[in-house]
């Protein structure tokens, strides 16, 4: 497949993640209207850097700047497109007309990506934005295969089309809630969502308050609003079909153990190295809510919610520090695991390979049965063909 590989990265661990696994593309935040936690968001010395790390290895880095702008945020475009520019960003995801209007006028050779945001579901909206300097159009996650391809055809050749194929998804209007801001005062629409749709709830009648249903219910609780999160994996050729150039996986949020898994095994089937049953596999590893394909088959209860919560099958133990040599691995821990713990290792290019710990010896040399303490170096043994960053993982 020739589409790109467009991954999320909310540090710069998650940067150099994204890159040693595939990713043709990152994108991240910046210091303002990046729509995330603040801890998301890349100040400008670390943004410099991550632009630094992906230059050098001959890929693009986009900034998110999609958070909906008030008055007083509108003067603030121009200087911070200059300073994106300036540092070498390849484009900016942006929501907001105005917001689109003033970085246009005021950087006009800064590319301008729509984010999903604004929720672009028609080609006449989509040239709409191609008129005010917009090279990329992020599509709204409510569209079919069929209608992505009728879009394509009306629209000039040099509009690209970028789709989510990856990640969780908000009940809300491509994202557009009230949810949070009405119960918690924090907008996700200004990057500070709540996420009161994850949340437990309980039905109560009227006359009876005080007496607490569970509308349903397993031993986490009744999250009767939280949805099912998208998996493209068995239809990525369907959208490259219809005119999809960009593949997207959302989670800046996330760890870089999801995204490089998830880059992963993307970057194989996309590559024909593997299956898309192989790759639902490695996706499964990761901790995430029950699959759908949203929109995109144009069956809206794929994307109901599902009570059932979160799949936690796997955990992240290790990151490889050296090749492996010898038989043996410096690596550095990341979460508990023993002698006799059976374990996978997880190398660019390939699905899961399985070993044993047969021995755990500390930076001062001395063997031990379990490793209990995160970010601590330790010396394991494992087969050949382990590189540095390497993922090594266990079952739960």
């Amino acid at each position: 497949m020739k589409a790109e590989l467009l991954a999320p990265s909310g540090d710069l661990e998650a940067v150099r993640t994204a890159l040693k696994y595939g990713a043709d593309a990152v994108y991240c935040g910046g210091p303002f209207m990046q729509l995330r936690a603040e801890s998301a968001g890349f100040s400008e010395e670390k943004l410099a850097e991550a632009v630094s790390l992906v230059h050098g290895s001959n890929k693009k880095i986009y900034v998110t700047v999609n958070s909906f702008a008030y008055n007083d945020d509108i003067p603030r475009m121009g200087a911070y497109a200059k300073m994106l520019k300036s540092l070498g960003v390849d484009a900016v995801i942006v929501s907001d007309p105005g917001a689109i209007c003033e970085i246009h006028e005021k950087c006009p050779d800064l590319e301008i990506h729509l984010s999903t945001q604004a929720n672009c579901m028609n080609y006449r909206a989509a040239r709409m934005y191609y008129d005010l300097g917009v090279k990329r159009i992020v599509l709204a996650r409510e569209l079919t295969i069929p209608q992505i391809a009728e879009m394509r055809g009306k629209l000039p050749d040099d509009l690209e089309l970028e789709a989510f194929v990856h990640g969780a998804m908000c009940m809300s209007y491509s994202g557009r809630c009230l949810m949070s801001a009405f119960m918690t005062g924090r907008s996700g629409n200004r990057g500070d969502c709540a996420q009161s749709c994850r949340w437990n709830y309980y039905l109560v009648e009227e006359k009876r308050p005080g007496e607490y249903f569970k509308v349903e219910q397993d031993e986490r609780g009744s999250a009767i609003l939280s949805s099912k999160e998208l998996c493209c994996i068995d239809i990525l050729q369907q959208l490259e079909d219809a005119g999809v150039v960009s593949f997207k996986i959302e989670g800046r949020m996330k760890t870089p153990y999801y995204v490089g898994t998830v880059v992963n095994a993307y970057r194989l089937v996309m590559d024909g190295k593997a299956s898309p049953q192989e790759a639902r596999r490695e996706l499964d590893t990761t901790s995430h809510r029950p699959f759908c394909t949203g929109f995109y088959t144009g069956d809206p209860s794929e994307s109901a919610p599902d009570p059932s919560g979160y799949v936690r099958d796997w955990m992240f133990i290790a990151t490889a520090d050296e090749a492996s040599a010898g038989g043996e691995l410096k690596i550095t821990t990341r979460n508990p695991f023993a002698v006799g713990d059976e374990v996978e290792v997880l190398t660019p290019g390939h699905v899961g390979r399985a070993f044993k710990i047969e021995k755990i010896i500390t930076d001062e040399g001395i063997s031990i049965d379990r490793s209990p303490t995160p970010m601590r170096t330790m010396i394991i043994n494992a087969p050949e063909g382990i590189e540095p960053g390497d993922i090594i993982r266990k079952k739960n």
